[in-house]
Protein backbone atom coordinates (compact mmCIF):
# COMPACT_ATOMS: atom_id res chain seq x y z
CA UNK A 1 0.00 0.00 0.00
CA UNK A 2 2.02 3.05 -1.23
CA UNK A 3 -0.03 5.59 1.22
CA UNK A 4 -0.78 4.04 4.39
CA UNK A 5 -2.49 6.03 7.17
CA UNK A 6 -0.52 4.85 10.56
CA UNK A 7 -1.02 5.44 14.78
CA UNK A 8 2.37 5.59 15.65
CA UNK A 9 5.32 7.65 17.20
CA UNK A 10 7.31 9.49 14.42
CA UNK A 11 10.34 9.06 16.12
CA UNK A 12 9.65 4.94 16.30
CA UNK A 13 8.95 4.65 12.23
CA UNK A 14 11.31 2.10 10.46
CA UNK A 15 11.58 3.79 7.71
CA UNK A 16 14.34 5.12 5.65
CA UNK A 17 13.20 8.83 6.39
CA UNK A 18 11.11 10.56 8.63
CA UNK A 19 10.04 14.03 8.42
CA UNK A 20 10.40 17.24 10.86
CA UNK A 21 7.77 19.73 11.11
CA UNK A 22 10.42 22.29 11.98
CA UNK A 23 10.90 26.03 12.47
CA UNK A 24 12.68 28.36 10.45
CA UNK A 25 16.19 27.79 12.27
CA UNK A 26 16.31 24.15 12.31
CA UNK A 27 17.63 24.13 15.73
CA UNK A 28 14.68 22.54 17.31
CA UNK A 29 11.30 23.26 19.45
CA UNK A 30 7.96 22.15 20.50
CA UNK A 31 5.48 19.20 19.63
CA UNK A 32 7.22 16.89 16.82
CA UNK A 33 9.95 18.83 16.32
CA UNK A 34 11.27 18.59 19.79
CA UNK A 35 10.18 15.12 20.27
CA UNK A 36 12.35 13.94 16.96
CA UNK A 37 15.35 16.03 18.60
CA UNK A 38 15.50 14.69 21.63
CA UNK A 39 15.14 10.83 20.58
CA UNK A 40 17.87 11.89 17.78
CA UNK A 41 20.36 12.92 20.68
CA UNK A 42 22.19 16.14 20.63
CA UNK A 43 23.92 15.35 17.21
CA UNK A 44 21.21 16.46 15.17
CA UNK A 45 21.09 19.53 16.42
CA UNK A 46 25.03 20.28 15.66
CA UNK A 47 24.43 19.28 12.15
CA UNK A 48 21.38 21.32 11.69
CA UNK A 49 23.41 24.28 12.93
CA UNK A 50 25.64 24.14 9.79
CA UNK A 51 21.99 24.22 7.47
CA UNK A 52 21.62 28.02 7.97
CA UNK A 53 17.85 27.77 9.00
CA UNK A 54 15.20 26.78 6.08
CA UNK A 55 12.43 28.69 4.60
CA UNK A 56 8.71 28.44 4.58
CA UNK A 57 7.92 25.41 2.24
CA UNK A 58 11.45 23.99 1.92
CA UNK A 59 12.92 21.20 2.74
CA UNK A 60 16.68 19.97 4.15
CA UNK A 61 18.17 16.70 4.94
CA UNK A 62 20.26 15.35 7.92
CA UNK A 63 21.21 12.16 9.26
CA UNK A 64 19.26 10.20 11.93
CA UNK A 65 21.44 9.45 14.32
CA UNK A 66 19.96 7.89 17.40
CA UNK A 67 16.63 7.48 15.77
CA UNK A 68 15.85 3.89 13.57
CA UNK A 69 15.06 5.97 10.56
CA UNK A 70 18.63 6.82 8.22
CA UNK A 71 17.67 10.72 7.91
CA UNK A 72 15.68 13.44 9.29
CA UNK A 73 14.20 15.80 6.22
CA UNK A 74 13.33 18.90 8.12
CA UNK A 75 10.72 21.13 6.29
CA UNK A 76 8.99 24.18 7.38
CA UNK A 77 5.09 24.46 7.12
CA UNK A 78 3.04 27.79 7.11
CA UNK A 79 1.84 29.77 10.00
CA UNK A 80 -2.01 29.58 9.72
CA UNK A 81 -3.63 33.26 9.31
CA UNK A 82 -6.51 32.22 7.54
CA UNK A 83 -5.84 30.76 4.71
CA UNK A 84 -5.45 33.93 1.86
CA UNK A 85 -1.31 34.32 2.80
CA UNK A 86 -0.65 31.59 0.25
CA UNK A 87 -0.85 28.79 3.12
CA UNK A 88 -2.18 26.16 0.75
CA UNK A 89 0.16 26.78 -1.76
CA UNK A 90 3.31 26.41 0.92
CA UNK A 91 1.70 23.09 2.84
CA UNK A 92 1.86 21.69 -0.71
CA UNK A 93 5.47 22.23 -1.54
CA UNK A 94 6.47 20.74 1.83
CA UNK A 95 5.64 17.89 1.03
CA UNK A 96 6.67 18.33 -2.43
CA UNK A 97 9.96 18.62 -1.76
CA UNK A 98 10.36 16.38 1.13
CA UNK A 99 9.36 13.69 -1.35
CA UNK A 100 11.89 14.61 -3.74
CA UNK A 101 14.47 14.76 -1.21
CA UNK A 102 13.79 11.63 -0.16
CA UNK A 103 13.99 10.11 -3.81
CA UNK A 104 16.91 12.14 -4.34
CA UNK A 105 18.57 10.25 -1.09
CA UNK A 106 17.15 6.85 -2.82
CA UNK A 107 14.84 6.31 0.33
CA UNK A 108 12.30 3.58 -0.51
CA UNK A 109 10.20 4.85 2.54
CA UNK A 110 9.37 8.13 4.22
CA UNK A 111 7.15 8.92 7.38
CA UNK A 112 5.35 12.28 7.69
CA UNK A 113 3.67 13.93 10.57
CA UNK A 114 0.94 16.35 9.83
CA UNK A 115 2.48 19.04 8.91
CA UNK A 116 1.49 22.77 10.79
CA UNK A 117 -1.21 21.10 12.38
CA UNK A 118 -0.16 21.75 15.85
CA UNK A 119 1.08 25.05 17.29
CA UNK A 120 1.03 26.33 13.71
CA UNK A 121 -2.72 26.08 13.63
CA UNK A 122 -3.15 24.94 10.36
CA UNK A 123 -6.91 23.22 10.36
CA UNK A 124 -6.29 19.81 10.16
CA UNK A 125 -9.56 19.29 8.00
CA UNK A 126 -7.75 21.77 5.36
CA UNK A 127 -4.53 20.38 5.91
CA UNK A 128 -5.15 16.48 5.09
CA UNK A 129 -6.61 16.81 1.81
CA UNK A 130 -3.95 18.86 0.61
CA UNK A 131 -1.25 16.23 1.71
CA UNK A 132 -2.70 13.45 0.42
CA UNK A 133 -3.09 14.89 -2.39
CA UNK A 134 0.82 16.11 -2.76
CA UNK A 135 1.75 12.45 -1.27
CA UNK A 136 -0.69 11.12 -4.22
CA UNK A 137 0.64 13.14 -7.10
CA UNK A 138 4.13 12.22 -6.14
CA UNK A 139 2.84 8.19 -6.46
CA UNK A 140 1.26 8.50 -9.33
CA UNK A 141 5.07 9.24 -11.04
CA UNK A 142 7.26 7.32 -8.15
CA UNK A 143 7.58 4.51 -6.18
CA UNK A 144 8.10 4.61 -2.69
CA UNK A 145 6.33 3.81 0.21
CA UNK A 146 4.89 6.85 2.39
CA UNK A 147 3.28 6.77 6.15
CA UNK A 148 0.77 9.56 7.41
CA UNK A 149 1.47 9.20 10.89
CA UNK A 150 -0.79 10.53 13.63
CA UNK A 151 -1.40 9.58 17.34
CA UNK A 152 -5.51 8.90 17.42
CA UNK A 153 -8.52 8.63 15.44
CA UNK A 154 -9.06 12.50 16.58
CA UNK A 155 -5.76 13.39 14.47
CA UNK A 156 -7.44 13.55 11.61
CA UNK A 157 -10.14 15.98 10.88
CA UNK A 158 -12.21 14.22 8.01
CA UNK A 159 -15.59 16.55 7.06
CA UNK A 160 -17.90 15.96 9.89
CA UNK A 161 -20.67 16.26 7.66
CA UNK A 162 -19.43 13.05 5.76
CA UNK A 163 -18.70 11.31 8.95
CA UNK A 164 -21.74 11.99 10.18
CA UNK A 165 -23.42 11.14 7.09
CA UNK A 166 -21.45 7.63 6.96
CA UNK A 167 -21.99 6.97 10.92
CA UNK A 168 -25.97 7.66 10.55
CA UNK A 169 -25.98 4.89 7.31
CA UNK A 170 -24.26 2.42 9.64
CA UNK A 171 -26.79 3.11 12.12
CA UNK A 172 -29.31 2.19 9.74
CA UNK A 173 -28.20 -0.90 8.22
CA UNK A 174 -25.85 -2.26 10.20
CA UNK A 175 -27.31 -5.78 11.51
CA UNK A 176 -25.83 -7.46 14.75
CA UNK A 177 -26.25 -9.50 17.73
CA UNK A 178 -27.88 -6.20 19.44
CA UNK A 179 -30.29 -6.40 17.52
CA UNK A 180 -31.35 -9.55 19.41
CA UNK A 181 -30.06 -8.65 22.50
CA UNK A 182 -32.70 -5.83 22.34
CA UNK A 183 -35.17 -7.96 21.35
CA UNK A 184 -34.93 -9.75 24.45
CA UNK A 185 -35.06 -6.97 26.66
CA UNK A 186 -38.48 -5.96 24.92
CA UNK A 187 -39.82 -9.59 25.60
CA UNK A 188 -38.72 -10.05 29.42
CA UNK A 189 -39.94 -6.27 29.96
CA UNK A 190 -43.51 -7.70 28.69
CA UNK A 191 -43.68 -10.69 30.59
CA UNK A 192 -43.11 -8.26 33.53
CA UNK A 193 -45.98 -5.74 32.95
CA UNK A 194 -48.34 -7.64 30.36
CA UNK A 195 -48.67 -11.83 30.19
CA UNK A 196 -51.11 -11.66 27.53
CA UNK A 197 -49.22 -9.11 25.14
CA UNK A 198 -46.12 -11.07 25.98
CA UNK A 199 -47.52 -13.99 24.78
CA UNK A 200 -49.19 -12.32 21.71
CA UNK A 201 -45.62 -10.94 21.00
CA UNK A 202 -43.76 -14.55 21.23
CA UNK A 203 -46.06 -15.60 19.03
CA UNK A 204 -45.44 -13.44 16.57
CA UNK A 205 -41.23 -13.77 17.11
CA UNK A 206 -41.91 -17.52 16.70
CA UNK A 207 -43.23 -17.07 13.18
CA UNK A 208 -40.80 -14.25 12.09
CA UNK A 209 -38.11 -16.67 13.33
CA UNK A 210 -39.81 -19.54 11.20
CA UNK A 211 -40.40 -17.47 7.91
CA UNK A 212 -36.67 -16.08 7.94
CA UNK A 213 -35.26 -19.85 8.66
CA UNK A 214 -37.33 -21.40 5.67
CA UNK A 215 -39.06 -18.83 3.82
CA UNK A 216 -41.86 -21.25 2.99
CA UNK A 217 -45.42 -21.15 4.27
CA UNK A 218 -46.51 -22.48 7.71
CA UNK A 219 -45.56 -25.98 8.72
CA UNK A 220 -49.09 -26.64 9.36
CA UNK A 221 -50.08 -25.86 5.57
CA UNK A 222 -46.82 -28.25 4.39
CA UNK A 223 -48.51 -32.16 3.11
CA UNK A 224 -46.87 -34.66 5.06
CA UNK A 225 -43.87 -36.69 3.75
CA UNK A 226 -44.12 -40.44 2.44
CA UNK A 227 -42.99 -43.09 4.81
CA UNK A 228 -40.95 -44.30 2.27
CA UNK A 229 -38.96 -40.52 2.26
CA UNK A 230 -38.38 -41.27 5.96
CA UNK A 231 -36.58 -44.31 5.13
CA UNK A 232 -32.57 -44.72 4.55
CA UNK A 233 -32.14 -45.18 0.58
CA UNK A 234 -29.37 -47.53 -0.17
CA UNK A 235 -26.41 -45.00 -2.26
CA UNK A 236 -26.73 -45.45 -5.52
CA UNK A 237 -23.79 -47.29 -7.78
CA UNK A 238 -22.68 -45.86 -10.99
CA UNK A 239 -19.76 -46.21 -13.30
CA UNK A 240 -20.02 -42.91 -15.07
CA UNK A 241 -17.53 -40.43 -14.51
CA UNK A 242 -18.09 -36.53 -15.15
CA UNK A 243 -15.71 -35.19 -17.81
CA UNK A 244 -13.66 -32.73 -15.59
CA UNK A 245 -11.69 -31.03 -18.28
CA UNK A 246 -14.63 -30.37 -19.85
CA UNK A 247 -16.59 -28.94 -16.58
CA UNK A 248 -13.33 -27.29 -15.97
CA UNK A 249 -13.21 -25.19 -19.29
CA UNK A 250 -16.86 -23.97 -18.35
CA UNK A 251 -15.80 -22.20 -15.09
CA UNK A 252 -16.69 -18.56 -15.22
CA UNK A 253 -14.29 -15.36 -15.39
CA UNK A 254 -12.36 -15.18 -12.36
CA UNK A 255 -11.56 -12.11 -10.42
CA UNK A 256 -8.06 -11.02 -12.15
CA UNK A 257 -10.04 -11.66 -15.72
CA UNK A 258 -12.42 -9.15 -14.85
CA UNK A 259 -10.06 -6.74 -13.66
CA UNK A 260 -8.33 -6.44 -16.19
CA UNK A 261 -11.50 -6.39 -18.36
CA UNK A 262 -12.55 -3.74 -16.38
CA UNK A 263 -9.27 -2.03 -16.76
CA UNK A 264 -9.55 -1.82 -20.54
CA UNK A 265 -13.17 -1.45 -20.85
CA UNK A 266 -12.49 2.15 -18.42
CA UNK A 267 -9.54 2.88 -20.85
CA UNK A 268 -6.97 2.99 -18.16
CA UNK A 269 -3.53 1.50 -18.21
CA UNK A 270 -2.39 -1.19 -15.35
CA UNK A 271 -0.35 1.62 -13.52
CA UNK A 272 -3.10 4.32 -13.56
CA UNK A 273 -5.40 1.39 -12.07
CA UNK A 274 -2.97 -0.04 -9.38
CA UNK A 275 -2.37 3.46 -7.78
CA UNK A 276 -5.23 5.00 -8.35
CA UNK A 277 -6.31 1.83 -5.79
CA UNK A 278 -3.21 2.90 -4.06
CA UNK A 279 -2.13 -1.24 -4.39
CA UNK A 280 1.37 -1.93 -4.50
CA UNK A 281 3.22 -3.08 -7.79
CA UNK A 282 4.30 -6.26 -7.06
CA UNK A 283 0.64 -7.34 -5.67
CA UNK A 284 -0.80 -6.28 -8.79
CA UNK A 285 1.79 -8.33 -10.86
CA UNK A 286 0.60 -11.16 -8.83
CA UNK A 287 -2.57 -10.84 -9.84
CA UNK A 288 -2.69 -10.42 -13.41
CA UNK A 289 0.56 -12.98 -13.94
CA UNK A 290 -1.84 -15.52 -11.94
CA UNK A 291 -5.41 -15.92 -12.78
CA UNK A 292 -6.70 -17.52 -9.66
CA UNK A 293 -4.94 -15.32 -7.15
CA UNK A 294 -7.57 -14.09 -4.65
CA UNK A 295 -7.06 -10.91 -2.89
CA UNK A 296 -7.88 -9.76 0.49
CA UNK A 297 -11.36 -7.79 0.32
CA UNK A 298 -9.74 -4.41 1.32
CA UNK A 299 -7.85 -4.64 -2.05
CA UNK A 300 -10.99 -5.83 -3.93
CA UNK A 301 -12.66 -2.76 -2.85
CA UNK A 302 -9.88 -0.67 -3.61
CA UNK A 303 -9.54 -1.88 -7.63
CA UNK A 304 -13.50 -0.97 -7.46
CA UNK A 305 -13.25 2.34 -6.09
CA UNK A 306 -10.60 3.25 -8.86
CA UNK A 307 -12.46 1.88 -11.28
CA UNK A 308 -15.40 3.52 -9.92
CA UNK A 309 -17.50 0.26 -10.36
CA UNK A 310 -21.37 0.51 -9.33
CA UNK A 311 -22.84 -1.02 -6.30
CA UNK A 312 -23.77 -4.56 -8.76
CA UNK A 313 -20.33 -4.62 -10.46
CA UNK A 314 -18.39 -3.82 -7.55
CA UNK A 315 -20.79 -7.38 -5.97
CA UNK A 316 -19.47 -8.97 -8.96
CA UNK A 317 -16.54 -8.33 -8.40
CA UNK A 318 -16.15 -9.31 -4.98
CA UNK A 319 -18.06 -11.86 -5.84
CA UNK A 320 -15.08 -13.18 -8.58
CA UNK A 321 -12.84 -12.88 -5.11
CA UNK A 322 -15.19 -15.40 -3.04
CA UNK A 323 -16.33 -12.25 -1.00
CA UNK A 324 -20.15 -10.65 -0.33
CA UNK A 325 -21.61 -7.83 0.62
CA UNK A 326 -22.34 -8.06 4.36
CA UNK A 327 -24.76 -5.95 6.32
CA UNK A 328 -23.36 -7.57 9.69
CA UNK A 329 -19.24 -5.49 8.50
CA UNK A 330 -19.32 -2.17 9.08
CA UNK A 331 -16.50 -1.98 6.55
CA UNK A 332 -18.90 -3.34 3.84
CA UNK A 333 -21.24 -0.96 5.10
CA UNK A 334 -19.40 2.43 4.69
CA UNK A 335 -17.77 1.45 1.21
CA UNK A 336 -21.87 0.52 0.23
CA UNK A 337 -22.47 3.90 1.49
CA UNK A 338 -19.69 5.62 -0.65
CA UNK A 339 -20.22 3.52 -3.89
CA UNK A 340 -24.31 4.20 -3.94
CA UNK A 341 -23.44 7.66 -4.01
CA UNK A 342 -20.68 7.86 -6.24
CA UNK A 343 -17.84 9.30 -4.30
CA UNK A 344 -15.13 7.51 -5.54
CA UNK A 345 -12.36 9.22 -3.43
CA UNK A 346 -10.07 6.20 -1.96
CA UNK A 347 -7.93 8.63 0.20
CA UNK A 348 -11.68 10.06 1.63
CA UNK A 349 -12.82 7.33 2.20
CA UNK A 350 -9.65 5.56 4.15
CA UNK A 351 -9.58 9.02 5.85
CA UNK A 352 -13.53 7.55 7.12
CA UNK A 353 -12.31 3.93 7.79
CA UNK A 354 -9.42 5.20 9.47
CA UNK A 355 -11.62 7.11 11.55
CA UNK A 356 -14.01 4.37 12.69
CA UNK A 357 -10.74 2.17 13.24
CA UNK A 358 -11.16 -0.29 10.27
CA UNK A 359 -9.16 -1.78 7.82
CA UNK A 360 -7.79 0.40 5.02
CA UNK A 361 -8.45 0.05 1.20
CA UNK A 362 -5.23 -1.59 -0.69
CA UNK A 363 -4.05 -2.51 2.91
CA UNK A 364 -4.08 -5.80 2.54
CA UNK A 365 -2.90 -8.61 0.18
Amino acid sequence: MPLQIVRNDITKMRVDAIVNAANRSLLGGGGVDGAIHCAAGPELLEECRGLGGCETGQAKATKGYRLPAKFVIHTVGPIWRGGDHGEPELLAACYRNSLNLARKLRCESVAFPMISTGVYGYPKELALPIATQAITEFLMENEMQVYLVVFGAGALAVSMKLFHDVKQYIDQNYVDAHNDRRREYQREALWHSDEEKALEYDQMLGESIFHDLFDSAPLADAAPAPDSALRPQPLMQTSIQPDWEDLLRQTDEGFSQMLLRKIDEKGMTDAQCYKKANVDRKLFSKIRTNPAYRPGKPTVFAFAVALELSLDETKEMLEKAGFALSRSSKMDIVLEYFIKNGLYNLLEINEVLFQFDLPLLGSVA
